[in-house]
């Protein structure tokens, strides 16, 4: 599958250049940002821990075997890859026993920064948003072009893609999804089961998503949408009376796509005539995330980009410095700036 049909169109144009996304693990730096209170009292031990060169779930492993731990006792938020250097927390479940030494879990890829107890496990999804320093390097642009653009998506956010890394090598975690969507069956493997469920519900949103942004409505509340707050999973129908909400235009309120599930989605009117055409062309698909107990949810079609800055250290190099909610992703951002260039020492971007 290739990356059109994953991600769809741009929405601000073409690429205003190339440049060369992480060189180095510095190039792609990453800080989780998690707005819960830590008490510093419980039977939970919360480590900050930095990491380079190594993904979430190699870091949790090396965690529970130097606390003497089971991986089920290991909690996270989030998923961070491996060529990045990340800051992220973990939780360890120690119910009496003392602060654990974990110095045999520490080396140059991997340190402990901080830690506190608290009451409760670390659990999916907890972060609130993820802060990003990126480096373009080896960059070929005219940088008037790229200032605009970089203006124009301040202002106005970039379509809310799930980015290439969500579907495997060359897709094959939709393609190996749709194998199983035909046969109507699930993976027994259950870390398999969650990857092709969910790389299946972000083919189809992209695919509306693309169909809003050729539209030129991906920005833009419609009567029949479904509305969210950038950091709600709430949402609620869009009446005539929604279309001048002020919180549209200061990028906090969004239309929505569907993440597929259990029942029929609520859109209705325009939205829901796109929703069901992109229904038809996998109706196999649709049907088995229905029967796999999914609940219907939504997810914003436009991405706003909180603190966008940027400079550049050297001629060829662009700095970029943002926030965005969880569970969105930085590539997406890049993708409206410039094309990557396929060298060797960008490897596929990471996801957070």
């Amino acid at each position: 599958m290739d990356e059109f049909e994953l991600l769809g169109p741009r929405a601000h144009g073409p690429a205003c250049g190339r440049a060369v996304l992480k060189a180095s693990a510095e190039d792609f730096q990453v800080d989780e940002v998690l707005d819960i209170p830590l008490s510093g009292q419980g039977e939970h031990f919360w480590l900050w821990v930095e990491k380079r060169g190594l993904n979430t779930e190699e870091a949790a492993r090396r965690l529970a075997k130097a606390a003497r731990v089971s991986q089920r006792d290991i909690g996270y938020a989030g998923l961070k890859d491996r060529q990045a250097l990340t800051r992220q927390w973990f939780s360890l479940h120690l119910p009496g026993k003392a602060d654990p030494d974990l110095t045999g879990a520490e080396d140059d890829s991997l340190r402990i920064l901080k830690t506190v107890r608290h009451s409760r496990k670390l659990q999916r999804g907890a972060h609130s948003a993820n802060g990003f320093t990126l480096r373009l390097t080896g960059l070929e642009a005219d940088k008037d072009v790229l200032e605009a653009r970089l203006l124009q998506i301040k202002a106005q956010g970039v379509p809310n893609y799930f980015g290439l890394q969500r579907f495997g090598f060359e897709g094959g975690n939709v393609l190996g999804a749709l194998e199983f969507a035909e046969r109507q069956e699930l993976p027994v493997q259950r870390n398999l089961r969650s990857r092709l469920l969910s790389s299946g519900r972000s083919y189809l949103f992209n695919r509306v998503l693309t169909q809003r942004v050729e539209q030129g409505t991906w920005n833009q509340a419609q009567v029949g949408d479904l509305l969210a707050f950038t950091d709600s999973r709430s949402f609620f129908a869009c009446e005539a009376k929604d279309l001048d909400d002020p919180r549209l235009a200061i990028l906090d309120l969004h239309p929505t796509g569907p993440l597929w599930g259990e029942g029929d989605s609520p859109a209705v009117a325009a939205a829901q005539l796109i929703e069901q055409t992109t229904a038809a062309e996998r109706p196999m698909l649709v049907q088995w995330l229905g029967k796999a107990g999914l609940a219907h949810e939504r997810r914003i079609l436009r991405l706003p980009i909180d603190g966008l800055s940027w400079h550049y250290p050297a001629p060829d190099v662009l700095q970029l410095q943002f926030v965005l909610p969880a569970g969105c992703f930085a590539t997406v951002v890049v993708r409206e700036l410039v094309d990557l260039l396929p060298v060797e020492q960008a490897e596929n971007p990471c996801e957070f």
